[in-house]
């Protein structure tokens, strides 16, 4: 493997880990690309983006939120 794909694959592995850590590893896949899709939206640096980056730095000293009770029935064949 080279040194790019395995940065990549790790990169992967903590974004996976992300997903997890906000208790949302059982959600509909269509529903986490909307939400980061609007959040990318996000300007950087503005009001909004340093409220979400303090509620993502909170997140990260505590332990693992529980996953919820999935409200979207997910694809069959994604998982």
């Amino acid at each position: 493997m080279t040194a790019d794909r395995k940065k990549e694959a790790r990169e992967k592995l903590l974004l996976g880990g992300i997903v997890v850590k906000a208790g949302l590893s059982t959600a509909d896949r269509a529903f986490l690309l909307g939400g980061l899709i609007v959040l990318a939206r996000v300007i950087a640096g503005s009001a909004e983006h340093r409220r979400l980056r303090d509620i993502g730095k909170e997140a990260f000293r505590r332990p693992s939120l529980s996953p919820p009770t999935p409200r979207v029935e997910e694809t069959a064949g994604w998982r």
